[in-house]
């Protein structure tokens, strides 16, 4: 993240995200595939597996990824084609959709925000521990329990984050506010 003034001279936090070049790599129809969707290619790469490059055409692209479109939209696009950060519009709404940060094994406290309980009058060892999980009646535990277990590392998607400034030489979008991630993962920028 980083911070652009705006022209009345209030701070605006911002996210620099790198749009691109993304290259069209292939149009799914109903006809031919039994729904419409657009793959899309980023960052090239040296080494691609020999599948993936004839899939390609012969460029090496380091991620792919399969858009769902409706039909009038998938006419919009042919093999080949360029995306770039100049198809944004500044004022423009976005979602951003990202990989959470992951945390590990995490116990409740930290994992679903729990209490803990008493230090004191007969506790010790288990001021972090969840407590009762449940009646012995069913003889398991529900679905859905709140327990400890891995936390981050999910899809989270932000909406309605607005942009304030396109870089289209270094193809770089400043989007204010933040975004699902670690520095340097992959997000998908969908505007409606």
């Amino acid at each position: 993240m980083s911070q652009i003034f705006s022209e009345e001279g209030r701070v605006i936090p911002v996210t620099v995200i790198r749009s691109g070049p993304c290259f069209v790599t292939h149009v799914k129809t109903d006809e031919k595939d039994g729904y419409t969707a657009v793959q899309v290619g980023f960052q090239e790469k040296k080494k691609v597996v020999k599948p993936l490059l004839g899939h390609l055409k012969g460029r090496g692209l380091a991620y792919v990824r399969e858009v769902r479109v409706s039909a009038e939209h998938a006419g919009a696009f042919t093999v080949g084609d360029t995306l770039e950060a100049s198809m944004f519009e500044l004022g423009d709404i976005v979602d951003v959709i990202g990989t959470s940060k992951g945390k590990g094994f995490q116990g409740v406290v930290k994992r679903h925000g729990f209490a803990g309980q008493k230090a004191t009058h007969g506790n010790k060892d288990q001021s972090r521990s969840p407590g009762s999980i449940g009646s012995t009646g069913p003889q398991r535990v529900f679905k859905g329990r709140k327990m400890a277990g891995r936390m981050g590392a999910q899809r989270v998607t932000i909406k309605n984050l607005k942009i304030v400034k396109i870089n289209s030489e270094t193809s770089e979008i400043y989007v204010k506010g933040a975004v699902p991630g670690v520095r340097n993962s992959l997000l998908m920028i969908i505007r409606e």
